[in-house]
């Protein structure tokens, strides 16, 4: 009996146990934040406040060359939508700093892997897309540039004829202002005091 009540035991379905739930932020939270603030802020904005962050970001790099101000501008780099993104030196920064990843916190290690693979497969994209424009045919160029053409005399000839329209709408307000006008005076003279 004390072998089978020992089965029981050992068959029982285990307790799962609940993962603890995090207390806080997290630990890489002030590592993260201004890293992930200047890929946030860089594409947003007026391209003068852009460029004078970017320029801040290079400079410190440059001046303070610390692993820190060296993965910003990395990042900054990387990030597309300003007039500062350049996917080939983010290549070449974010690789150099990878090189040594001892000098990396590991949020920062990750964060700096998952940007490099991304400027890789834009480098790719961007290879395979003017590897496309230059197989296109020069007659498909061509007919193209005629159809460029053509839209660009099409939206001219629009906007002229829509000036035009409003000129003559204007024309007509004010030929219908005068009727009214005349009609009005027209119905105040016959009128007995």
């Amino acid at each position: 009996m004390a072998s089978l009540s020992a089965c029981g035991t050992l068959f029982a379905s285990p307790k799962t146990v609940a993962p603890a739930a995090p207390s806080g932020p997290p630990q890489d939270a002030p590592v993260l934040a201004p890293l992930l603030e200047i890929m946030s802020a860089l594409p947003q904005g007026d391209p003068a406040r852009q460029a004078e962050m970017f320029q801040s970001i290079k400079d410190a790099a440059d001046l303070t060359p610390t692993t820190s101000n060296r993965l910003k501008y990395g990042l900054a780099l990387a990030t597309p939508g300003f007039g500062g993104s350049d996917a080939v030196a983010a290549q070449r920064q974010l690789s150099d700093l990878l090189a040594r990843p001892e000098t990396l916190l590991p949020v920062e290690r990750l964060l700096a892997t998952v940007e490099l693979k991304e400027v890789e497969q834009r480098l790719i994209l961007q290879a395979e897309n003017k590897r496309l424009r230059d197989e296109t045919p020069p007659d498909d160029r061509e007919k193209l540039q005629a159809a460029n053409r053509r839209v660009t005399a099409e939206s001219d000839e629009n906007a002229r004829l829509r000036k035009a329209l409003d000129e003559a709408r204007a024309k007509l307000e004010a030929v219908t202002h005068i009727e009214r006008s005349i009609t009005d005076r027209g119905t105040s003279g016959t009128r007995t005091p």
